[in-house]
């Protein structure tokens, strides 16, 4: 994850795509539009899933086993949702490098600080 942050920091630069740093407003701007890009990319990615649902729902619909339509529809979405979530990371690392936060460390204290949480939420039993 550190190479992929210095990666995105050296190419935010080099595309002169940076979070404006002249003063708090300029700045404040440039967040808030960052921010409002990073939505609609993991509305992109919403879109991707609910591509690939109809597409299981259509086969099935037409006799189709319904894991085996599900997996061709993951197939058919996998390149383009790989894109979206590049997006989303994109956007996610420039936010994370305008504020010095080191995504790898945030994410496994995040990741130990939930494993210990007394009121997690408990995954759903089969019967």
């Amino acid at each position: 994850m550190k190479k992929l942050q210095e990666f995105s920091k050296q190419y935010q630069k080099e595309m002169n795509w940076q979070i404006k740093t002249d003063n708090y407003e300029k700045a404040k701007s440039s967040l808030l539009n960052n921010y409002m890009l990073l939505t609609t990319e993991v509305a992109e990615v919403a879109e991707e899933l609910r591509k690939a649902f109809n597409m299981t729902n259509t086969f099935k619909n037409e006799g189709m086993e319904e894991d085996k339509a599900f997996e061709i529809a993951k197939a058919s979405i996998r390149e383009d949702l790989g894109k979206e979530f590049a997006d989303c990371l994109a956007y996610i690392t420039k936010i994370a490098n305008y504020f010095d936060i080191d995504l790898e460390e945030s994410f496994y204290s995040k990741m130990d600080e939930v494993k210990n949480r007394k009121n997690r939420d408990v995954g759903l039993i089969k019967k």
